[in-house]
C-alpha cells in the first residue's frame, strides 16, 4: 500500500499552499487589513486564489490518492499530479495578473483541475464498477 506518487503531489501542493497564504498574509500587511480584503483588489485576488486552491486541492488530493491505491499505472498517476498542480499554479498566476477577470491562466488553470477530477472520478468508477 504504497502512495509514494500522490505523497510527492501533496508535497508539492502544500508548498504550493504555503506560498498563496505568504501572499494573502503580506497583502494584508501591505494594506494594514486583518479581515476581509478592505476594498483591495490585489488583496482579493490573493485571497481568492488560495480560497479556490482550499475549495479544489483536499478533494482532488483524496482523488489521486485512490487512484494509486486502486493500482493504476504510475503514468496516470503522474498525469492527474502534474495536471492538477500545473492548474493551480496556471490558476493563481493568470487571477494575480488579471484580478478583474479572465486570463489565459485563469481558465486553462481551472480547467485543467476539472479535467483532473473528471479524470480521476471517472478512473475510480471504472474501477470500482469492475470489481463488483
Amino acid at each position: 500500500m504504497h502512495v509514494a506518487l500522490s505523497a510527492l503531489y501533496a508535497g508539492l501542493l502544500g508548498v504550493l499552499l504555503l506560498v498563496l497564504s505568504y501572499r494573502v498574509s503580506m497583502y494584508r500587511r501591505r494594506h494594514g487589513v486583518s479581515l476581509g480584503d478592505g476594498g483591495h483588489k490585489d488583496l482579493q485576488a490573493a485571497i481568492r486564489v488560495q480560497g479556490n486552491f482550499v475549495e479544489y486541492v483536499p478533494t482532488a488530493l483524496v482523488l489521486l490518492v485512490l487512484v494509486e491505491l486502486s493500482g493504476w499505472p504510475p503514468g496516470v498517476v503522474h498525469g492527474l499530479g502534474a495536471a492538477l498542480f500545473l492548474g493551480r499554479v496556471l490558476h493563481a498566476q493568470g487571477l494575480t495578473a488579471n484580478p478583474g477577470g479572465k486570463s489565459f491562466g485563469r481558465l486553462t488553470g481551472i480547467l485543467l483541475t476539472w479535467l483532473m477530477l473528471l479524470a480521476a472520478s471517472i478512473l475510480l468508477v471504472v474501477g470500482a464498477v469492475g470489481h463488483l
